[in-house]
């Protein structure tokens, strides 16, 4: 509700800028700043972690030779795309052991270790922004890497952050989704519906301001497909650093796989 002495102000976030967004608003969840120094954090490959594995190992002062080319597992590409370059090797998930950056390892070799404090952050493909419930696509025979992060989650208690883009919103009911998808009669992907601390773009600005943020339209040409506007309320204070946020991230470069 609006009050008398709230502002609002529409921003247009692309898909990249969005990510980034998300990715700095990670490093100002208390949560994970305690896990950071204390903890184990566990950040599985994926395009938007990427931007928040940058984020977290700059912030800690241990970013060294990370470089989010080829820190991804599967990825969604357009018909017809052509990959000229060479695909960078996987550099593997980026796992922060009480502020110590362990390089070459994966969600697979540490699962069993993470305990209560530790954090497991995964990205979605499919969100509902209403239910707070993301959908992990699923393309390894045994559950891949949401699998093995759901193993520590739901054994050991680790916490689960699930950063993951406005566009890629559904209007449907993910379990309903998964119901349909997963099916013997089904092709392709299978569906994994997950709950968790969910980030979006609306959560990014709320976390970085404490402004309320609403997904107001969508949609663009030219390198606009995916964006979103976004309509910011709070005080001047809050929508000003907003403004001031959205700045320094809405030019952000598309996604690059090479």
């Amino acid at each position: 509700m609006m009050t008398e002495n709230s502002v609002t102000k529409l921003f247009l976030l692309t898909p990249a800028a969005g990510k980034r967004l998300i990715a700095k608003a990670f490093v100002q969840i208390p949560e994970i700043k305690k896990a950071l120094k204390e903890h184990t954090v566990v950040i599985i490959a994926g395009t938007t972690n990427g931007y928040i594995a940058r984020e977290l190992l700059e912030h800690t002062g241990i970013a060294g030779d990370f470089s989010a080319k080829g820190f991804y597992r599967g990825i969604t590409l357009p018909p017809g795309y052509k990959n000229e370059g060479q695909k960078p090797e996987f550099p593997g998930d980026v796992i922060i052991e009480k502020g110590v950056y362990v390089s070459g390892k994966t969600i697979f070799d540490v699962a069993d270790n993470l305990d209560k404090g530790d954090i497991i952050v995964k990205g979605a493909n499919a969100v509902d922004l209403a239910k707070r419930k993301a959908g992990v696509l699923i393309g390894h025979p045994k559950g891949g890497t949401i699998q093995a992060a759901l193993s520590a989650v739901i054994g050991k208690r680790a916490v689960l952050y699930i950063p993951v883009g406005l566009e890629k919103r559904v209007c449907g009911d993910i379990d309903e989704l998964a119901e349909i998808m997963n099916s013997p009669n089904a092709e392709g992907p299978r569906l994994m519906p997950v709950s968790g601390n969910i980030v979006t773009e609306l959560d990014a600005i709320e976390i970085l301001t404490g402004a309320r943020a609403r997904l107001a339209a969508a949609g663009g040409i030219c390198g606009a497909e995916g964006s979103c506007y976004i309509a910011v309320s709070g005080t001047e204070e809050q929508v000003s650093k907003a403004s001031e946020i959205i700045e320094s991230v809405k030019y952000e470069p598309m996604f690059s796989i090479n």
